[in-house]
Parts: C-alpha cells; structure tokens; sequence
C-alpha cells in the first residue's frame, strides 16, 4: 500500500455455459410451402377438379356474356363496300354540301327543291341556301330585295342519301356534284360524299343569322340619314347636281393610251410560278370554291393544273384547279 490508498478488486464469477436441447428426431418439423408449389404437387386432374369448383362458384359466365356484348364487332369491309353510295343510307339524314354556280346558286336551290319533291315524293328533304337578303331604296320610291349568298358555290341538302338520289343531283341541270373525299383503289376511284356535322351547321344558321341582323341595321342607318339629307334647301341640291355633272364629263387623252388600257385589262396575268411551289399556301380566286386559303401539293406546268388542299367546314378535301383560279398568299394579301 502506498500512500494509505486502498484497493479493492471485485471478483466476478466465470460465465456458465448453456446445453441447447434440441429437439426430438421423433417430432415434426414446421414446412412452410406456397400455393404455387402445392399446386405443382398436385395432379392434373386435381387441378382441374379445383378450377371447376373456383368457376362454380363464381359468376363467371354473367361476366363473359356481359364482355361479348360491350365489345363491337369489326366489320370486314372491302374496297367494294366503299365504292357501294347504298351504304350511306345507313347513316339515316344528314347534311350534305352540293356544288352549283356562283350565279345561279339561289335559283338552282329552288329548283332542285322543287324537282326532288316532285320525283322522289316518298323521302324527305330540306334544300338550304344560306344567304343575305340586302333592301336597297330605287330612285322612284320602291325598295328592291336581292339575296346575297353566305356561301357563293355551295348549297346545303338534308336527306337519307342512297345511289339512285346521289346520281340524280349530281346529273342535274347547274350541279357540279357533292363534296366529299375520294375513296377505292387503283382499279376504281370514286368522290364519296362526306356529311356535315350538326355542329357546323348550327355554326352556319348562328352566322347567317348574325349578318342578317347587321345588314337590316345598316338598312336602318341609310333610310335615317337619308330623311335627314332631303331637308337641304333646293339651292345646295342644285349646286351638288351641277358638281356632278361637270366631274361625269370625261376628259380628252390619246388615242394610243385608251388603246393600251384595254389592251392591258383584256390579257389576263400570266402566274408567277416561282411563288408556287409545293407546300406553299395559296388563295382562291375564282370558282366554286373562290375565298377559300389552302396548300399547295402538286403543280403541273404543262397542264396547267395545281392539286390544292383544302379545309372546308372542318373536313379535309383535295381539289384540282386551273393555275388561273388561284394566287399565292403573300403578306399584302392577308
């Protein structure tokens, strides 16, 4: 001991060891297997006679019956069937945009109408040529009423359309056939009508009736301020009269440069086919479908012919037109 410090030592028993007690040979041992390997243990006919039991008592065959009758059945349709104007008679009445002259559009409508009615008796139709009837005051007094056409080139026909009724407008008299699509293959082509939503034509009706509204208010307009422009003394009425009849008086200029002008107002201009180029957009000029914007997918400079797609109420079609019918659509123009 140094320095009256006392230590004490803890004494701590050695560790005992534990015997493990296993188990008896004689008892038996836990096994855990899975389904699938209880199934593999099995026979095929055990398996079978499982399955059976699993359908029994389930509603199997509710749910297989109720799966044939949701799915739709396809339909194996041939070219033929396509090419076959009968099958429209299955989309029962539908609208469908007929082709006639600018001019004549309005007196070709009423026509049509009366001839379907008198040769087709048994089906229903409804002829529709949206247009604007715009009231102009004569000099004598009397007010004259010209309709103007919202869609120049196209009138709208409501029917159940089949091949005897589709030959038969498309053969009329100022008829230049249906718009539609072409369907078939290399061995025979045909231009299949397409029809035209309700949506659009409820678009169409809600429009012509819009402009309708407006060109009656402008109507309105002209006759107000024409009663406020007859309360002008007789005097100012003379004065305008003779201004002009001194400006309607035609001057003198050369006969060469008369000659020129007319020279130049007869010879159409020839088409700058640099600015044609495929996939290039273009605007239609003159015909059936003039106004129209579309692009342009081939040009023929020997014929003369340009292949332009177009998008007419939603639906897509394809026309052939004459290089004179259309321009390119440039910056000035829009």
């Amino acid at each position: 001991m140094k320095g009256g410090a006392l230590l004490l030592q803890l004494w701590n028993p050695p560790p005992r060891f534990h015997t493990l007690s296993l188990p008896s040979l004689s008892s038996p041992l836990p096994l855990s297997i899975s389904a699938t390997q209880q199934q593999q243990l099995l026979t095929a006919k055990e398996r079978r006679q499982l399955r059976n039991e699993r359908r029994e008592s389930s509603n199997w065959r509710e749910e297989v019956e109720d799966k044939l009758i949701k799915k739709t059945k396809k339909e194996n349709k041939s070219w033929m069937d396509e090419l076959n104007l009968d099958n429209l008679m299955k989309l029962g009445p539908q609208w469908w945009v007929v082709r006639v002259s600018r001019v004549k559009g309005h007196y070709t409508a009423e026509v049509l109408a009366r001839s379907l009615a008198k040769f087709f008796p048994d089906m229903d139709f409804k002829v529709y040529a949206p247009a604007i009837h715009e009231k102009r005051r004569l000099k004598n007094g009397s007010y004259s009423v010209k309709p103007k056409p919202l869609f120049p080139g196209c009138i709208f026909l409501r029917c159940a359309l089949n091949k005897p009724l589709h030959d038969y407008i498309r053969e009329y008299d100022g008829v230049g056939g249906f718009i539609g699509s072409k369907v078939g293959n290399t061995k025979r082509q045909i231009n299949k009508p397409r029809p035209v939503s309700e949506e659009d034509m409820e678009a169409i009706f809600r429009q012509a009736k819009e402009q309708q509204e407006n060109a009656d208010k402008l109507f309105e307009e002209e006759e107000k301020n024409a009663v406020l422009n007859s309360g002008k003394s007789n005097k100012e009425l003379e004065l305008d009269v003779s201004k002009t009849i001194v400006d309607s008086k035609p001057k003198r200029g050369s006969r060469k440069t008369s000659i020129q002008a007319t020279v130049t107002e007869a010879t159409p201009s020839k088409p700058d086919y640099k600015l044609l180029v495929a996939g290039s957009t273009v605007r239609i000029i003159s015909g059936s479908f003039s106004g129209f914007a579309g692009t342009l997918k081939k040009l023929n400079r020997r014929s003369k012919m340009a292949t332009v797609h177009l998008t007419i109420f939603g639906k897509e079609n394809i026309v052939d037109l004459d290089v004179s019918e259309i321009a390119p659509e440039t910056n000035e123009s829009l």
